[in-house]
């Protein structure tokens, strides 16, 4: 019954105006409750960084369209790269007429174990929660609402270009950042095949987006065709991606789901 109300709920918000009408009329996903804060300053302060290992934000692509997830949506960080669209609803903070958001899961929103989850520990589980850059959650609610209810989905992502591979490590122990994805966005197994080599190796996610060698092995002078996977089965192949004279910090563009 709860799904039902939000489904007519979400209906009669579009008819507020048609940037809402073109994201149920082509939802790719069912709309679900969850609540939404905000971190960070209007310019996005203490928001460049997080869990999902992208480092700078900007420098990667996605600005500050992007938001934590609580421990019940982040999934030990399997889910950083999905893209959600979100709508402020029931509350006396919504801006009237604002519409959805799009936001890229970038980092996590911590629980806090000394704060009741109704009472400031809004990510602790099983809470589904968004903590927001500022610029986003003052696109749908005001200032002082602080917290809100929100309607959510996951939706498709959209990128420019193709998939990125960003080079780390050391010399003895390579890393590869998976970004940029479009499509489902969630990345759930990066393989290898590295020169002279006819299998992909399967690599181990590190944390957030950054994967390595299971062995914890460097792979410095070898060239690289790289496999992506995403959790809706999706495979992505980046032939000789990686020249054999990579260096550490390099980032090369692969192929696009």
């Amino acid at each position: 019954m709860a799904d039902r109300s939000l489904a007519w709920l979400v209906l009669a918000m579009a008819a507020v105006g048609s940037c809402m009408s073109m994201a149920v009329d082509q939802a790719p996903g069912p709309w679900r409750h969850a609540h939404a804060t905000f971190y960070g300053d209007i310019k996005g302060g203490e928001t460049t960084a997080g869990a999902c290992a992208y480092e700078d934000v900007f420098a990667k692509g996605y600005g500050l369209h992007t938001t934590a997830l609580s421990t019940a949506l982040f999934q030990d960080g399997a889910t950083c790269g999905a893209c959600y669209e979100l709508m402020c609803y029931n509350s006396t903070w919504c801006l009237p007429g604002a519409g959805t958001i799009k936001v890229t899961a970038t980092n996590f929103c911590p629980p806090n174990w000394s704060i009741p989850s109704d009472a400031g520990g809004w990510c602790n589980p099983p809470r589904r929660h968004f903590d927001l850059s500022m610029p986003m959650f003052l696109r749908i609610a005001q200032y002082r609402g602080g917290i809100v209810p929100v309607a959510y989905r996951r939706i498709p992502c959209i990128r420019h270009g193709g998939i990125k591979f960003e080079m780390g490590g050391n010399n003895d122990w390579t890393s590869v950042l998976v970004y940029n994805v479009a499509g489902n966005g969630e990345v759930s197994a990066v393989g290898v095949r590295t020169t002279g080599s006819q299998e992909f190796t399967p690599l181990k996610r590190n944390w957030g987006q950054l994967w390595n060698w299971p062995d914890y092995s460097g792979h410095v002078g070898q060239g690289m065709s790289i496999r992506v996977t995403t959790s809706d089965g999706m495979v992505v192949y980046s032939h000789n991606v990686v020249p054999a004279n990579w260096q550490l910090g390099q980032t090369f563009e692969g192929n696009q789901f």
